[in-house]
């Protein structure tokens, strides 16, 4: 089988559930927006260790649930559990009571982890628009729209506390470069 169809030629897709529908339904904007999401997470966790990888992998997989809902919203198998939202709650929670996070505006791109998350970031509050158009128009998974929303705190936590340790490996490896200056002039 061909991984093309030409249906796309004239303008029109599929959803999960067979229904054609032209390329700029809600549906597919939404689609193509946490596609987008999923793709700008996998891109940050290149730069990431072990602990934020897993988690961003998790994220990816439960975007990928979410896809699947918004393609076939009849298929329960695809509704989402309140349970995710909750853990991300408890990790947002813990990273900001693991660094003195600052309170005003950020110029974003401190290094280049947290560059990424921002990105991230950034998708996943427009695709928190286009869930709620596609609530309007054709109704939604609710705990998914809350995942979503959830999601871009999330990341934006993960970029600040990148913000913070690239900050300090920054000052640890001045500090380390004038103690050996000091050193050799002793």
């Amino acid at each position: 089988m061909n991984i093309y169809t030409k249906h796309g030629d004239r303008g029109t897709t599929s959803l999960a559930n067979g229904m054609s529908v032209s390329k700029s339904d809600d549906r597919i904007e939404l689609l193509g927006t946490i596609d987008e999401l999923n793709s700008h997470i996998g891109l940050a966790k290149v730069l990431t260790d072990s602990s934020l990888n897993s988690s961003l992998s998790q994220i990816q997989r439960n975007l990928m649930q979410i896809m699947a809902g918004v393609a076939d919203p009849r298929n329960l198998d695809y509704r989402f559990s309140q349970e995710e939202t909750g853990t991300l709650e408890k990790e947002i929670d813990r990273l900001e009571n693991s660094f003195p996070r600052a309170k005003e505006f950020v110029l974003y791109g401190g290094c280049e982890l947290s560059a990424r998350l921002d990105v991230a970031r950034a998708v996943a509050r427009r695709a928190e628009r286009r869930f709620r158009k596609v609530e309007q128009n054709y109704g939604a998974d609710a705990k998914a729209m809350q995942y979503v929303n959830r999601l871009s705190d999330y990341l934006y936590m993960c970029a600040r506390y990148a913000d913070y340790c690239s900050q300090n490996k920054k000052s640890g490896q001045i500090q380390d470069q004038v103690v050996r200056n000091i050193m050799k002039e002793l």
